[in-house]
């Protein structure tokens, strides 16, 4: 694994705090998806923000607002699209290891909370984190979004779905055709 440029010595965080302003662009995506060729990006997008840091004792307040643009896939056309997104984020860090069980049921407070280890804060492995969280469950081009024809794959976006010459053939559409006439 490669160093992050986002690792952030705790010496460096004063009294008044520490305020951070990512730029998290097409070469830092580039990057994360040849890490994790997992990703359900579609390409690179771009964020940006600001984070505030500040020491309370050993614990650390992360505090942030990221914003920008990615690339996704809609779920009902398979076309990438651009999708705005943004989110605003409040993390304790208490130094130590993480559990090594982790609780059955999350609870409210647990789900902002997180350690760190030794005297550096990773802030690329939390801006990964919020990142993820701001992706949509379904992503959508359009909320119109006709999406492709299960049986003929056409996008009904773009075109009219060609089996529906088939579809008219059916007993039913036939006999419709014959009360018409």
């Amino acid at each position: 694994m490669k160093e992050s440029s986002w690792e952030i010595h705790i010496s460096r965080i004063t009294e008044e705090g520490l305020d951070l302003y990512p730029q998290l662009g097409e070469e830092w995506f580039r990057s994360w998806q040849e890490e994790d060729p997992g990703l359900e990006f579609a390409g690179p997008g771009t964020i940006s923000g600001k984070v505030h840091l500040e020491k309370h004792g050993r614990e650390i307040l992360l505090r942030g607002h990221l914003e920008g643009a990615l690339i996704l896939s809609c779920s009902r056309c398979l076309d990438a699209y651009k999708a705005p997104v943004a989110a605003d984020f409040d993390l304790l860090l208490e130094p130590g290891p993480e559990p090594a069980v982790p609780e059955e049921e999350l609870t409210a407070e647990a789900l902002d909370l997180d350690f760190y280890q030794g005297e550096v804060v990773d802030l690329e492995r939390y801006f990964r984190e919020q990142i993820l969280l701001m992706v949509p469950l379904k992503p959508l081009c359009a909320e119109t979004c006709k999406g492709i024809c299960p049986r003929c794959g056409a996008d009904l976006n773009r075109e009219p779905c060609r089996c529906r010459a088939e579809k008219a053939e059916s007993p039913l559409a036939a006999a419709l055709a014959k009360l018409k006439k």
